[in-house]
């Protein structure tokens, strides 16, 4: 009876902790002296699915992208652009093939976006929200 309770407490605590990992914000972030206050997910997901190359204000925009593996990665595609991990991958294949644009830099971590974002004025990524401090700029946050 006390082992039945113990796995039950511990499948309760696993399926919490699932359910905030899965509900954490994504924050789009730019570097702190661009003119950007805020993007919409439509603006956001023309330049993360190649569909545009400059930001709003006019700049180029330099695109920092996760690994495939990230599920901040997985959560900002399906929740800024409506599309899933495959559908992004399809995409890219078909415009790198026919060279109509070049995927996001992606780069190994949240922290290296980061140092990305506030290295370079164009830079335009996403991390984690609770990862934001203030080397970058928020100017969208998904959920």
């Amino acid at each position: 009876m006390k082992l039945t309770y113990t796995l039950q407490s511990a499948a309760a605590v696993a399926l919490l902790t699932l359910a905030q990992v899965a509900s954490a914000q994504v924050a789009v972030i730019v570097n702190p002296k661009s003119t950007l206050a805020t993007m919409t997910p439509e603006q956001v997901a023309a330049i993360f699915m190649g569909k545009s190359a400059t930001l709003p204000s006019g700049q180029t925009a330099v695109p920092a992208d996760l690994p495939e593996s990230s599920s901040a990665r997985d959560q900002f595609y399906s929740k800024a652009a409506g599309k899933s991990p495959s559908q992004v991958k399809a995409t890219w294949a078909r415009l790198t093939f026919s060279g109509k644009a070049t995927p996001p830099k992606e780069v190994p971590t949240a922290a290296d976006v980061k140092k990305h974002v506030a290295a370079n004025v164009d830079a335009i990524g996403y991390i984690e929200k609770s990862a934001v401090d203030s080397t970058v700029k928020v100017v969208l946050t998904v959920e």
